[in-house]
């Protein structure tokens, strides 16, 4: 007998999230989401990085994190840098689901998933240079 195995989702999935490191790469990104231009890449010269949270008709929630001057930093600051704009990528997930308290451990684990799928892009794209620094 064949058994019919379903989704072991048990909770919405997350935003579309990308990472650019680059102005172009942040206009492609909304463009492909629909969206008009949006000036500043990064929001603020004082920033390092900006996690830009858009909603589509197309395609909902997406969260694009823009990097600016990694060249020239230590691994362990670019890391720093995702896993802060990771948290406000799970701040605006839970906005867009209406989570106004969640949980701390589902927080954690929120924050380390998407902290995990920055890191592994960065790292993915540097193991193919991708960008040249």
């Amino acid at each position: 007998m064949k058994v019919n195995w379903l989704d072991r989702r048990i909770a919405a999935p997350g935003p579309y999230l990308c990472l650019c490191l680059s102005k172009d790469e942040f206009n492609a990104a909304i463009k492909q989401m629909g969206i008009a231009p949006i000036d500043g890449w990064i929001k603020s010269p004082q920033a390092d990085a900006t996690a830009h949270h858009l909603r589509s008709p197309k395609k909902g929630l997406a969260v694009v994190v823009c990097l600016n001057g990694w060249e020239n930093r230590n691994p362990i600051e670019v890391a720093g840098l995702l896993v802060h704009e990771a948290v406000h990528a799970w701040q605006e997930w839970c906005d867009y689901y209406g989570e106004v308290n969640p949980g701390r451990e589902q927080e954690a684990y929120g924050v380390q998933a998407v902290s995990q799928e920055l890191m592994a892009e960065f790292s993915r794209r540097m193991a193919k240079q991708e960008v040249k620094p």
